[in-house]
């Protein structure tokens, strides 16, 4: 690997990483509530996204870039995780599982939307 997909990996990877950020705090600040929509909310429209890209028919540095860059820096499985075990600590147990089921729920067929929407392309 060349050092411009390097590059390329760590300045856009750092754009997925901004991005969540300003969209969890967005839905954070706007639903105020211990449950984690802003994680949920990053997660299913990654999933969109990434069933998006890979729907189209990108070069193999461009998958690179924009499905493992991007919305890898993007979306986050340990903060789902961890969030979930924060409400499984605070005897939040109904939203914990709620945060699990609905994660898995609404993000396969956000997947599928995604390759979907890029079919129609």
């Amino acid at each position: 690997m060349n050092v411009a997909v390097w590059a390329g990996v760590l300045l856009i990877g750092g754009l997925g990483s901004v991005a969540r950020f300003m969209v969890d705090r967005a839905v954070a600040r706007r639903v105020a509530r211990p449950f984690p929509f802003g994680t949920l909310t990053v997660n299913i429209s990654g999933a969109v996204l990434l069933g998006f890209i890979t729907g189209l028919t990108l070069s193999h540095q461009a998958a690179l870039l924009a499905g493992t860059a991007f919305v890898g820096a993007y979306t986050t499985f340990s903060t789902w995780m961890l969030e979930t075990q924060r409400l499984t600590e605070e005897r939040q147990i109904w939203p914990a599982v709620a945060n699990l089921v609905v994660s898995v729920a609404l993000g396969l067929p956000a997947a599928m939307l995604g390759q979907w929407i890029a079919g129609q392309l």
